[in-house]
């Protein structure tokens, strides 16, 4: 889809020592236009969802000591990470923020209209998945957390333990398209009468028990395997959504990130399931097809047999660019 060229630049092994891989990172390069072609005078990118920073280190060895490179995260490890990795270079900034503040981000920096690329990568991070105290993962046991700030909001067991059995259902349901829902919710509502939900264990185990029908994969390409998914998998993106506001801070983002973009900048958008994407999808096509357009559709792109092969959270990514049109912010 776009021209690919090897990056001239690389950063030293100090910014190496982490073992994320980002996905889509040379579609997501191209869509940035980062992959060809000459780079504009003092370049402004802002990697709006740093992670570990696998697609921050690839912009910033591009980029090459030019430019500046602002990088927003919510999750305090990962901006600690940051600060340990990319300290040392003086066009890397890393905001504590989440990226729903990206507009009035931009406004503060005084770079609103002048950035040339923003890169929003949805999904969660590989460290929050394998970090079994922070409970996203049915995978290892943990305390039932799942906040991506640990020091803002409500914990998945504390909104477990208040909400209603109505509630929990319709989440399930709308985050997780989980068919199961109204069964897991009257199972939790019943086993916290006799003890907490307090670690990700128990609410695995729980959601296994419940009968009826099981999910499979989400292929993104037609044909591609769908195998069966963990019972649990679609509760826990469910219960994680909900209580991090996902999809709220994501419309937010969307909202406001044009007028973030200078005229010909580029966004980037990687989601990982079909509300995200359906709602990045609208978005960015409402503003290509109104009456005065603000954006042009640049298509959308799915990960490479490989790399799905090779890092099977890849699997289930959609990769949407858009370039912001010509006029005034």
């Amino acid at each position: 889809m776009f021209d690919a060229a090897p990056a001239p630049f690389r950063i030293g092994a100090e910014a190496a020592v982490d073992l994320h891989r980002p996905v889509m990172l040379d579609e997501a390069l191209a869509g940035l236009g980062l992959r060809s072609g000459a780079l504009a005078p003092n370049p402004i990118y802002v990697d709006a969802t740093f992670g570990r920073g696998g697609h921050s280190r690839a912009i910033l060895e591009r980029l090459a000591g030019c430019g500046v490179l602002h990088a927003l995260d919510r999750d305090p490890a990962a901006v600690a990470h940051a600060r340990a990795v990319f300290g040392g270079f003086p066009n890397f900034v890393i905001h504590h923020r989440n990226f729903a503040d990206i507009g009035r981000l931009a406004q503060e920096l005084g770079i609103a209209g002048r950035v040339d690329g923003v890169l929003m990568d949805l999904g969660v991070s590989s460290p929050q998945l394998d970090d079994a105290a922070r409970g996203f993962s049915f995978a290892k046991d943990g305390p039932l957390d799942m906040r991506m700030d640990p020091q803002a909001g409500e914990s998945a067991a504390a909104w477990l333990a208040r909400a209603q059995e109505a509630e929990i259902a319709e989440v399930l349901w709308r985050f997780g398209e989980e068919r199961n829902s109204r069964r897991i919710a009257r199972r939790i509502v019943e086993a916290r009468q006799r003890t907490p939900l307090t670690s990700t264990a128990q609410l695995a185990a729980l959601i296994e028990g419940v009968q009826g029908p099981r999910s499979r994969v989400r292929g993104g390409k037609a044909g591609a395997s769908r195998p069966r998914i963990h019972p649990a998998t679609r509760s826990f993106q469910a219960i994680r959504i909900h209580v991090n506001r996902e999809l709220q801070a994501l419309e937010c983002a969307l909202d406001t990130v044009i007028d973030v973009l200078a005229p010909g900048g580029r966004l980037v958008v990687i989601s990982f399931h079909s509300l995200e994407d359906r709602i990045v999808k609208h978005r960015l096509r409402d503003a290509a097809r109104s009456d005065a357009p603000r954006l042009r559709l640049l298509g959308k792109q799915f990960p490479s047999d490989d790399e799905c092969a090779a890092n099977p959270r890849a699997r289930s990514a959609v990769l949407r660019v858009a370039e912001r049109l010509g006029g005034q912010p």
